[in-house]
């Protein structure tokens, strides 16, 4: 059995989409995305969840959510990006894989969600201000991942590419 690949990051850092492509790398892993887990168990979207139940709520799920899939291995896991707030999930996610922050930048974070109407916490005026503010609280709580891969300037494939060589060299060391 191996290690699950965590991806945490803020909303557009690219978890969902690198989390596909490293399923094509490694085939023998599942992927799964926290926030599909919770839509499913509630059946009904973040939104509507934030909306008629809070955050509070929401948070609560996640961590029900975290602590069933962190129990597995051999998983790519694309988590929301609110999930580190949440000191235990990181514990949980910590046991059994290894963590990667795809760090991204306000600017780059803005063109990639772009009229996206799924991020109930993005709902504003003024998005850049609400990112950085967003990165001011959970930066240091993504930085206690394993491993930091700045996405700005990388393709996906580069930054597959990235994820995978250290995957390959902790796995083994």
């Amino acid at each position: 059995m191996s290690k699950n690949i965590v991806l945490v990051g803020l909303s557009g850092s690219g978890k969902t989409t690198i989390g596909k492509l490293l399923q094509k790398v490694f085939a023998d892993f599942v992927l799964i995305d926290t926030d599909e887990i919770i839509v499913k168990k509630e059946n009904r979207s973040i939104n509507d969840i934030f909306a008629n139940d809070g955050e509070t709520y929401f948070r609560k799920v996640e961590t029900e959510v975290t602590k069933e899939v962190s129990a597995k291995e051999n998983q790519i896991i694309s988590t929301g990006g609110g999930i580190v707030l949440n000191k235990q999930n990181i514990t949980e996610l910590k046991k059994n894989g290894i963590i990667f922050y795809l760090k991204t930048s306000p600017d780059t974070l803005i063109k990639r969600l772009q009229g996206d109407t799924t991020r109930p916490l993005l709902k504003t005026d003024d998005i850049k201000a609400k990112l950085v503010s967003m990165l001011e609280i959970r930066g240091k709580l993504y930085e206690k991942a394993d491993f930091t891969t700045e996405t700005d300037n990388l393709s996906e494939d580069e930054t597959v590419k990235e994820i995978t060589r250290i995957y390959n060299e902790r796995s083994n060391g």
